[in-house]
């Protein structure tokens, strides 16, 4: 391959690093064209783009952009990898990497970096399905911040209506009086 060429995976990795805020890095050692190519499938259907890279060309693309990606050095950036991107959805491709093991047990997380934080090792798979997405949490929030001026709302509504109650019930008292 030429140094031209390489030069222009390590600037279209670079660029997609910048531009997806969260990616996983996995190892598929020892699964056949067949699994490969289910797995792939599996990828295009949940619009998750897959992408085996030499671990060099990982490595240079994270060392231009500004967040710290040397804990990947040394225990992630080994042996045969390959990132998965998703442009909207953080857990896409967690739960794809879960289904996909439930038939095979060769894909492995080797790491994630879900906006700027750093998930290292298979076992954070089920950390990585549990985390919200920002428009979760943002929902959560305001459905937080609704809820007591909701109750207060409701609480007047319902004053007022006992209110109302009690002045009918007297004003007919007087008239029957």
């Amino acid at each position: 391959m030429k140094r031209e060429d390489k030069g222009a995976i390590i600037e279209e990795l670079t660029g997609k690093f910048q531009s997806t805020p969260f990616f996983y890095i996995t190892e598929a050692n020892g699964m056949t064209v067949a699994e490969t190519n289910n797995l792939r499938r599996m990828c295009f259907e949940r619009g998750i783009e897959y992408r085996v890279v030499k671990n060099s060309f990982i490595k240079k693309a994270l060392e231009t952009l500004d967040t710290d990606y040397t804990p990947f050095n040394d225990t992630v950036l080994h042996g045969q990898s390959a990132v998965m991107f998703h442009a909207e959805n953080g857990k896409a491709p967690a739960k794809l990497i879960k289904e996909f093991r439930r038939t095979n047990d060769k894909l492995q997380l080797k790491a994630a970096s879900i906006d700027y934080s750093l998930f290292i090792g298979a076992d954070q798979l089920d950390t990585l399905i549990a985390l919200k997405s920002k428009e979760e949490l943002v929902g959560e929030i305001i459905g937080l911040l609704q809820s007591p001026a909701k109750n207060v709302i409701s609480a007047l509504q319902g004053g007022g209506n006992k209110l109302a109650g009690i002045l009918k019930t007297l004003s007919e008292r007087e008239e029957a009086a």
